[in-house]
């Protein structure tokens, strides 16, 4: 085989693994707000961390990939896991009841986020930044290089990230301890426990 089809055999699996990619990335990321069960919506945000885990490693990436399993896929996933088994396992539709001003406040935030994004890209493509191959540099993808930009070039959206995160973990913990509370025949409920009935005992 020849080094020029060997490299066009290359370059197709790259895109046929990044399309894949993509792909699984957008479905997983359905089925997380369209799982009722809390805990299937966990299993599939970590198939949509695990997709972007394969995008980063074929941006030559490798340590934001590990990173991306390490501590996302990992950590964090484990963390939800502990406060959705904490508030208990309870199913709500995402649109029960009808839509709720979180539920409008939440779409809002996906819409303006969606827009950022796409006009973000479309002033890149204006620019010409996307019709050429950009410069990599030996210490892209490096921890000291990803130290630098979340630390020195980020900060501020690194540390709200981690504000944000500790917020859901105690909110978490704050509605499980409510919703055992007013739970129906438990202690603080406002409610009595019946006692047994004798005779449909006998």
């Amino acid at each position: 085989m020849s080094p020029l089809v060997a490299a066009s055999a290359g370059n197709v699996l790259v895109w046929i693994v990044w399309v894949v990619a993509g792909f699984s990335c957008l479905a997983a990321g359905v089925a997380v707000i369209s799982f009722s069960n809390p805990f299937y919506s966990a299993l599939a945000l970590i198939g949509n961390l695990a997709s972007l885990a394969v995008m980063f490693l074929l941006l030559s990436a490798e340590f934001v990939a590990a990173a991306q399993v390490l501590v996302y896929a990992g950590a964090v996933i484990v963390m939800f896991l502990f406060v959705i088994a904490y508030v208990g396992p309870r199913r709500e539709p995402p649109w029960s009841g009808g839509p709720s001003w979180q539920t409008v406040c939440a779409v809002g935030a996906a819409g303006a986020l969606l827009v950022e994004i796409v006009v973000a890209v479309g002033l890149q493509a204006s620019d010409s930044g996307l019709s050429h191959s950009g410069e990599v540099g030996p210490d892209f993808g490096t921890p000291a290089w990803i130290g630098r930009v979340f630390l020195v070039d980020h900060l501020l959206a690194f540390e709200i990230t981690s504000i944000v995160l500790l917020v859901a973990a105690v909110g978490g913990v704050i509605l499980g301890g409510h919703a055992r509370r007013t739970e129906p025949g438990t202690i603080g409920s406002g409610t009595t426990q019946r006692e047994p009935d004798v005779e449909a005992v006998r």
